[in-house]
């Protein structure tokens, strides 16, 4: 269901997202990631003169390889057009997320290596969005991984700190709730709620 009618308005900016997430043939994921903000009428610009309506003021990509650990391998990161001659300089920076690991305390890890004068605003927001988008990339092969070391476990004696760990996506948002429904239907032995 769309938003409900808005009241008469005039568009003067747009930004857009545009994730994807690729299995390579080596074992590793690519996520891309591109940023692109656009004005519906031309203004000047100091370093770029007039940028005229519809024209990119930002237009910027990374490109964030990981493992199946969601370990960052290597990164690249691409400022196309932005407004001001200085901002692709920043980009060889973000080779400091490579050892990160994409998770929890992943927004505040990346705002430590390359937040504030050390990158991008642009870039580091939108490589905080990107951890739901690996998430949803490497799934399926999290699911067979898992399924793989279950399988070469069995017949081994399991010790106290291999036993069933919750899962790290309970109470991360209002569906995966740990007094919820889905939790209760998915993983009972971490539901909270009433029986």
């Amino acid at each position: 269901m769309p938003l409900p009618p808005a009241a008469p308005r005039k568009n003067l900016h747009q930004r857009r997202y545009d994730f994807q997430g690729y299995e390579r043939e080596d074992r590793l994921w690519d996520i891309e990631g591109r940023i692109t903000d656009v004005k519906s009428y031309p203004f000047d610009n100091q370093f770029r003169g007039t940028i005229e309506a519809g024209e990119a003021l930002h237009d910027m990509w990374i490109r964030l390889t990981v493992d199946i650990n969601f370990v960052v391998q290597d990164i690249e990161a691409c400022i196309d057009d932005s407004p001001y001659s200085v901002c692709p300089s920043i980009t060889p920076n973000f080779k400091k997320v490579i050892g990160l690991k994409v998770g929890p305390g992943w927004r505040a890890a990346i705002r430590r290596a390359v937040g504030g004068t050390k990158g991008c605003t642009h870039l580091v927001e939108m490589l905080g969005a990107m951890a739901t988008v690996t998430f949803q990339t490497l799934y399926p092969a999290m699911i067979k991984y898992q399924a793989k070391l279950k399988e070469s476990q069995k017949g081994e004696k399991q010790d106290s700190e291999n036993k069933k760990k919750r899962p790290g996506i309970i109470d991360t948002c209002h569906a995966y709730s740990a007094d919820g429904e889905i939790v209760r239907q998915e993983w009972p032995d971490f539901y909270t709620g009433n029986s």
